[in-house]
């Protein structure tokens, strides 16, 4: 027991450190032998937890994954919470996710994705769990609001995993300006969400 829990105390704390690399240099750039020394630990504990360095940055990527989507899982399940609050809380994790190094490691990931086919597979399963959480509120939405402009409940959850998605990387390179205002247009959409609530209140 006591073996175990030094196994498991030893596979975090080198995936903590995986993240604060990565949070420096990105994925290119990152080394077993950078994260073993940050962690403390010698090189070969990075191979005998996770195989590679591939195989540490997908156990991180899995479990940063869990825990934010639990998070979300728990935020949308919750009855106390108007579908605008709840959308106000995704913005607010939002910079939280910037902040915790999670959107890095994804997208990092994500671009990994292309040339490699074991990378792809898993970023894209954790994907697709985010996809039908998404596709499962904007199911409870339309039974609320009705259908918005005739979209189906995947197309709505499509839209808004490509909004996140896509503005989490404008974020990163830099790109969001007073031209381009990638937070605000995002937060702007639980205003909309918000006229729709007033507005079925006053039926």
């Amino acid at each position: 027991m006591a073996a175990m829990a030094k196994k498991i105390d030893t596979s975090a704390t080198l995936l903590a450190a995986a993240k604060k690399v990565l949070r420096k240099g990105g994925y290119s750039a990152l080394s077993t032998r950078d994260v073993a020394t940050a962690a403390g630990v010698p090189l070969s504990q990075i191979h005998y937890h996770f195989g590679s360095k591939e195989g540490m940055m997908l156990a991180l990527f899995e479990y940063l994954n869990d825990e934010l989507l639990h998070r979300q899982q728990a935020m949308f399940g919750n009855p106390a919470l108007k579908l605008s609050e709840q959308w106000d809380l995704a913005c607010a994790y939002l910079d939280e996710d910037l902040a915790s190094g999670y959107v890095r490691v994804l997208q990092e990931l994500w671009a990994a994705g292309y040339s490699n086919p074991q990378i792809a597979k898993v970023v894209r399963a954790g994907i697709l769990r985010w996809q039908d959480l998404l596709t499962l509120t904007a199911r409870k939405a339309e039974e609320r609001f009705g259908s918005f402009a005739g979209l189906a409940p995947e197309d709505v959850a499509a839209l808004v995993s490509a909004a996140f998605i896509g503005g989490e990387a404008f974020i990163l390179l830099g790109a969001e300006t007073r031209e381009l205002p990638i937070r605000r247009a995002l937060r702007s959409v639980g205003e909309l969400i918000r006229r729709l609530e007033t507005g079925q209140s006053k039926r």
